[in-house]
Formats: structure tokens, sequence, C-alpha cells
């Protein structure tokens, strides 16, 4: 870890909380790898989506593994095609088009003849990912390995939102699977009798389990978020409907942070209430210039390298800033640095 301290001298506890986005979570697994070799070690992950199963990966193996072990998860499947096209675009788009027909290895795999569109509530089979996370992750250390992890799912029929923490009862393959259950995609995950889909629906960055409950002492918290608030004109129809999707949750995102920040500085003037201490570091990929519609199923190993190379790389920019004192940490309250594409951001 760096030099940098909190104003007593001491390093702030750090909590690392991964967004959903499917493919484009292999950016998160380049900022994982750059924290690991900074040294800087989360006591918490929260995540939803593929956050929950980015999260499961590192929790639940020992420390010499745990890159490995995100490795063979974005590893192409084995058999898998590698599209070509005359350009980037079609590329991208021609990966995008094979996951839709095809799936993905270790996450979904489509119907099988006379199943859709009628008597199915979903377009693909997400027991590819169950069988995927039980191979990869080591259930019995992701509980009781000291490194806490907690995801979220919301319920079909309530919208309740559905939280399972390590710190409060046993996590199983199924509630990580829950987490990216995404309908009509991917099909509800039955946990405790009760139907529970996709927690992006309620939040995609997860940011509240954690600042709900920052612990004692200085925190550091490293939001990684998939999808960007910040974005160019839509010029094509692609293009919109690509703008929409990473509007739809990074708002989401935006409106958790704000409340948040609201509610520590009515906290800090409650007399005799003790200050918390929090500094939120919020990343978001964008990737815009490279992009298509559909980017969330493009698998193809080219896209998927070149994700995880931007989030070591930006993960590195961020430490960088850390290390020369330009992000403080230790502040009373909430306060909040927001990245994008590794380039600080204001607001």
């Amino acid at each position: 870890m760096g030099s940098w301290t909190d104003d007593h001298g001491a390093r702030p506890r750090v909590a690392l909380v991964l967004g959903g986005g499917n493919a484009l979570g292999a950016y998160q697994a380049g900022v994982f790898e750059a924290l690991q070799s900074a040294g800087i070690v989360p006591e918490w992950i929260a995540g939803t989506s593929i956050g929950a199963v980015n999260g499961a990966l590192i929790c639940g193996n020992a420390p010499e593994a745990r890159l490995d072990r995100l490795r063979d998860f974005w590893r192409p499947a084995e058999g898998a095609i590698s599209p070509t096209g005359p350009g980037e675009t079609a590329r991208r788009t021609a990966s995008v088009a094979e996951a839709m027909l095809w799936g993905r290895g270790d996450v979904f795999a489509p119907r099988g003849p006379g199943t859709w569109p009628m008597g199915t509530q979903a377009l693909y089979d997400s027991s590819p990912l169950g069988r995927g996370i039980a191979r990869l992750v080591d259930i019995d250390r992701l509980n009781d390995g000291g490194m806490r992890y907690a995801t979220v799912a919301v319920d079909l029929e309530t919208g309740a939102e559905r939280v399972f923490d390590t710190q409060r009862g046993r996590v199983g393959v199924d509630h990580v699977r829950a987490s990216g259950a995404l309908l009509p995609l991917f099909p509800p995950v039955t946990v405790d009798g009760r139907d529970l889909v996709d927690g992006g629906t309620a939040s995609n960055l997860p940011v509240d389990l954690v600042l709900a409950e920052p612990g004692e002492g200085a925190l550091l918290c490293i939001a990684v978020d998939l999808l960007p608030l910040e974005g160019g004109a839509a010029r094509t129809l692609g293009d919109s409907l690509q703008r929409m999707q990473d509007l739809a949750f990074a708002c989401q995102a935006r409106r958790a942070i704000t409340g948040w920040q609201r509610d520590y500085d009515l906290r800090a003037r409650i007399p005799g209430e003790t200050p918390r201490t929090v500094t939120l570091i919020h990343m978001a990929y964008g990737g815009e210039e490279r992009e298509v519609s559909g980017k969330a199923l493009d698998f193809s190993a080219r896209s998927i390298g070149e994700r995880w190379t931007r989030g070591a790389r930006d993960m590195h920019h961020v430490i960088a800033q850390l290390d020369a004192g330009e992000i403080a940490t230790g502040r009373s309250g909430l306060t909040v640095y927001r990245f994008q594409d590794g380039e600080r951001r204001e607001g």
C-alpha cells in the first residue's frame, strides 16, 4: 500500500463495491489486479450481478489464487469462435450476435428447442453460471475466509430488496446467481421459496450496503461502475439504445451517492453523534469510442482483454493520486471523488 493515511496517521480500511454490467465486468477484474499489486486488500466486497460474481471469485479464494480464478472465469470458453470483421465495430457487433445465438461458457446458454418463446420466463438458461461459481469459488472460504461478502437481489413479486451478507448468514451459489438473474434474458432464481431477480433493478452499484454501516474509523470505499454517467451524442439507433441503458443505471448510482452525502451531512450536525469518515472513489468504465450497442454481451477475447487492461490502468492512476495526496482520506463525513476512464470528473 502507498503512503496515504488519515488525519491521525492510520491507513483507512478498504471496501470494494462492484456494479453490474455482464461482459463489462472484466474491467473490475483489472481494477482488482491493480489493487492486489499495490498491496491494497479490501476487508469487504459488495457486488451486484456480474459484480457479485467477481466479488465471490475474490472472497471465495485464497489470496494467491484470486487472480487465477478471475482469469479462469473471464477466459474465453473452450471452442468459442473469435469473431472478425472489417473493423472494430463489426468485430464487436459480431461477438454480441454470437453470444445471443450460442451463449457463453460459464455464464449462460440458449434454451433448448421447443422452450422459446412459449413456456419459459427467459431467453437463456443461467445454470452454467451456477456450475461455474461452484467450480471456481470455495463456498466455505467465501463465508468464513475473513473477507466480508455481500450481494443484493430483488423479489420478483414484491419488489423487495434481498441482501445476502456473510456477516449475517450463509451465502451460497444461488444467492450469487440470483443477483444476476436479469429478466427476460435470465430466469429468476428461487431462494427460500421466493423467486429473485437481478439486484441491479434496485441497486446496480450497491454502495448502500457499505455506506449504511461504514464501521469505526476511516474507510476508503472504491466503487466500480460499469455503465458511465457521461457519454457522447447518440447518432444511431444503436447509440440511443446503449446510451439509455447507461443512463438508467448510472443515474441510479448518482442518486444513491447524492442521498448518502446528504445523510452524512445531516448526521454531522446532530449533537453527540460520532461523525462518520468515508472517502468514496466512484470509478466508471466508459469506453465509448470502442463499445457497441449490446456491449454487455461482447465476450470476445480481445474485448475482455482490453477491458481488463483498462481497469488495471485506471486503478493504478487512482492509486498514484492517493499516494500523491491528491485524494484526501480521513476527512469527516462522506467525501466523493469521481473518475471515468481514469480521468477525474467534477461533481
